[in-house]
C-alpha cells in the first residue's frame, strides 16, 4: 500500500464538509474530556485521548484518534468534500460507535481514497444508496443526536483511508503502538479540509 506521501492533491480544490464560523474551539483531549465554550469545535487528528474511550468497543487500549471531529448543533449539514460515489452506509449502534455512517469513494490521479463520515442522523441519510453519485459540496447528512450517534455530543467524525475498507467501518481510534502504520493508512484529513487548526 502506498503512503499518504504518494497522494498529491495540490491541484484540487475541495468543498468544506461543515461551514464553520470564524470562531470555533480547538479541543485538547489529551487530558480527558474537554467541553467547548463555543457552538462549533474541532477535535484533532493524531491525538492520544487517554481516558476518553471507555466503552467495551475500545478494549481500553485504543486511544489514538485518526480522524478529525467537527462539533456543532444537532442537524448541522455535512457536505461532501469532493465528487465521488457512496461506497457503503450502515448503522453501528454500539456505545461509542459511529451510529449512522457513510463512506464515500474518490479517485485522484489514479489513486483511490475513501472518506468516512460518522455520527450522522438516520433521517438525513435515508435518501442515499450505495453506488450513488455525489457532487462536491452536496449535503450528504446532518449531525445526529446522542440517541443515534453512539452516545456522543453532536459532531461528525471525518476520516480518510488509502486502504479499501472491508465493511462500512474504519477504526476511528487505534492502539498508540500502531501509530506509524495507522497514520500511513489513514492520512491527515487536513489534506482535504485545509488548515482548520
Amino acid at each position: 500500500m502506498e503512503g499518504a506521501s504518494s497522494l498529491n492533491l495540490s491541484n484540487y480544490q475541495f468543498h468544506f464538509i461543515v461551514d464553520l464560523p470564524k470562531q470555533y474551539y480547538i479541543h485538547d483531549f489529551t487530558k480527558g474530556d474537554d467541553k467547548s465554550p463555543l457552538e462549533f469545535s474541532v477535535g484533532r487528528y493524531d491525538e492520544n485521548r487517554k481516558g476518553l474511550y471507555e466503552s467495551e468497543l475500545f478494549s481500553g487500549t485504543r486511544t489514538l484518534h485518526v480522524g478529525i471531529d467537527i462539533g456543532g448543533p444537532i442537524n448541522t449539514p455535512v457536505h461532501a468534500f469532493h465528487h465521488g460515489i457512496i461506497f457503503n452506509q450502515t448503522y453501528l449502534p454500539s456505545e461509542g460507535d459511529y451510529g449512522n455512517v457513510i463512506i464515500m469513494e474518490h479517485e485522484f490521479n489514479g489513486t483511490k481514497l475513501w472518506a468516512l463520515y460518522g455520527h450522522l442522523s438516520s433521517e438525513s441519510i435515508k435518501h442515499l444508496e450505495i453506488g450513488q453519485i455525489i457532487e462536491s459540496g452536496q449535503v450528504i447528512g446532518w449531525f445526529g443526536d446522542k440517541s443515534e450517534n453512539g452516545g456522543w455530543e453532536p459532531h461528525v467524525h471525518f476520516q480518510l483511508s488509502l486502504e479499501r475498507p472491508d465493511s462500512c467501518d474504519m477504526p476511528g481510534v487505534v492502539n498508540p503502538e500502531e501509530r506509524d502504520s495507522a497514520l500511513m493508512k489513514y492520512p491527515d484529513p487536513r489534506l482535504v479540509l485545509g488548515q482548520i487548526y
